[in-house]
């Protein structure tokens, strides 16, 4: 027999059983020095099954005792822990003996009739006649042990159940990268929350909780935080918006979707100003493509804004593109932005095929397997490029930025008499026209785009 595969495991004549001194901590709550309990099965597979729930349920089980010895009365964070620890502990004995766990209520309402009888059997033959079995097992096979009341999760204990099992959905299909960002964004709005307000039940919390958060955030807006810096209101209205889906989303997954949001219609009016700059062609022209201007720079960063000037695609878009989605051997070579299993697209529209003109497409000849160094890294490549554009003064104003490239595709489009549904669907917009068809050949696409490719004469060449 392994010791470390068999830990607890006896055998007398061919049947199995669990055995188990009772650790030293546990001592002074448990009346018993050793505990043994027969796992009514000759496998060994078996056995190692029951044994190890068995383990999990007795842990669960003694740190339920010892929560309790420390409690001075009165309902607490200690008291819903011993209430959760006794909650495992019944499930996870519950499985030893082939049973899912179920609440006492449950087995009444919803249980056959032969499985209730067949828990009373197991429990009365499982000891000797005369001998009561122990009330940690009538608990774990006839459901003594009540659920945890879900509405007593902390904010940061509910925030882990929607990123790990509630918004599973909004998840499965992102990259690691992508589920990072995702996650990150709204935690901050989370951890904001509890800074300011409280880690407490977030069942408990209130319309007057939600309301002090929102005069937070006016202050911050109005004054500045410790750096003087002031936020605007759309992102104040962001981290509070993560913090009404929060709450939405924990409650309907506890069927309860009629609860009042204490987050609802809480905003600010957001009276921002057009920001939308883009590159004029000349700046373009004279400054960007210069032969020369990106020789210190890394190929595949260089090459990457090549192809972002003359295929208004997002940064991300093109430094995930796959070598399946790269076709240069066509008659009209293009690339085809994809969503895949395992990373989205903004939205169903940014699915779409970009002819390659110009200096994008002597670009994308250097890199027909794609772009390794910044794949599933855009935020890598947003600094590169970022200090790239700064470093040589490449930004006409402070409020000029990377995504304005992406801005002067579609200027140049517009002012080409380009059709308004050709540019919905080079830039991934959606169309809120009827569509029809296809939207066009590629042939006709690269036609239309030859409209307002850039002259150059950049020479390139890889690393």
């Amino acid at each position: 027999m392994k010791r470390s595969e068999d830990k607890y495991l006896f055998s007398r004549l061919g049947r199995w059983s669990y055995k188990r001194n009772v650790p030293k901590k546990y001592q002074q709550i448990e009346k018993r020095s050793r505990i043994r309990t027969g796992l009514n099965t000759n496998s060994l597979d078996v056995a190692r099954i029951r044994r190890d729930a068995l383990v999990e349920a007795d842990n669960f089980y003694w740190e339920a005792l010892a929560l309790e010895s420390e409690l001075k009365g009165g309902v607490s964070e200690a008291t819903r822990l011993v209430q959760e620890h006794h909650y495992k502990a019944a499930s996870a004995r519950a499985l030893s003996y082939g049973y899912i766990y179920r609440t006492a209520r449950e087995l009444q309402v919803d249980a056959p009739l032969d499985n209730i009888l067949d828990r009373v059997e197991t429990l009365a033959t499982q000891y000797e006649v005369g001998t009561p079995p122990p009330k940690k097992e009538t608990i774990a096979i006839l459901g003594g042990a009540s659920k945890p009341n879900p509405t007593n999760l902390t904010v940061s204990e509910a925030f882990q159940l929607y990123i790990d099992e509630i918004a599973f959905d909004a998840q499965y299909k992102k990259s690691p990268a992508q589920r990072k960002s995702w996650e990150k964004a709204k935690r901050t709005s989370i951890n904001y929350f509890i800074a300011e307000i409280g880690d407490f039940n977030i069942g408990d919390i209130s319309r007057e909780h939600a309301l002090k958060y929102k005069k937070w955030w006016a202050n911050r807006i109005k004054v500045g935080d410790e750096n003087g810096l002031r936020p605007k209101p759309y992102t104040a209205n962001r981290h509070m918006g993560n913090m009404r889906s929060l709450y939405r989303s924990f409650f309907e997954f506890q069927g309860d979707e009629d609860r009042p949001n204490p987050f609802r219609r809480l905003s600010f009016r957001d009276h921002k100003e057009k920001t939308r700059l883009s590159f004029k062609d000349e700046w373009i022209r004279t400054k960007v493509l210069v032969p020369g201007r990106f020789d210190s720079l890394n190929s595949q960063a260089r090459d990457i804004i090549y192809i972002l000037i003359e295929t208004g695609a997002r940064p991300s878009e093109i430094c995930n593109l796959l070598e399946e989605n790269i076709f240069l051997d066509e008659e009209v070579p293009y690339i085809a932005i994809r969503g895949k299993s395992n990373r989205e697209v903004k939205a169903a529209a940014s699915n779409r095929d970009i002819p390659l003109v110009g200096i994008a497409l002597d670009a994308m000849k250097l890199h027909p397997q794609g772009f390794p160094r910044y794949f599933d890294k855009e935020s890598s490549l947003s600094k590169v490029l970022l200090n790239a554009f700064k470093t040589r003064d490449l930004f006409p104003t402070d409020k000029h930025v990377i995504y304005s490239l992406r801005h002067s595709f579609e200027d140049r489009m517009l002012e080409a008499g380009i059709d308004y549904a050709l540019r919905c669907t080079l830039m991934g917009h959606k169309n809120n026209r009827p569509s029809y068809g296809e939207g066009g050949s590629l042939a006709y696409k690269k036609e239309q785009l030859l409209k307002i490719v850039h002259p150059h004469n950049v020479e390139l060449h890889n690393e």
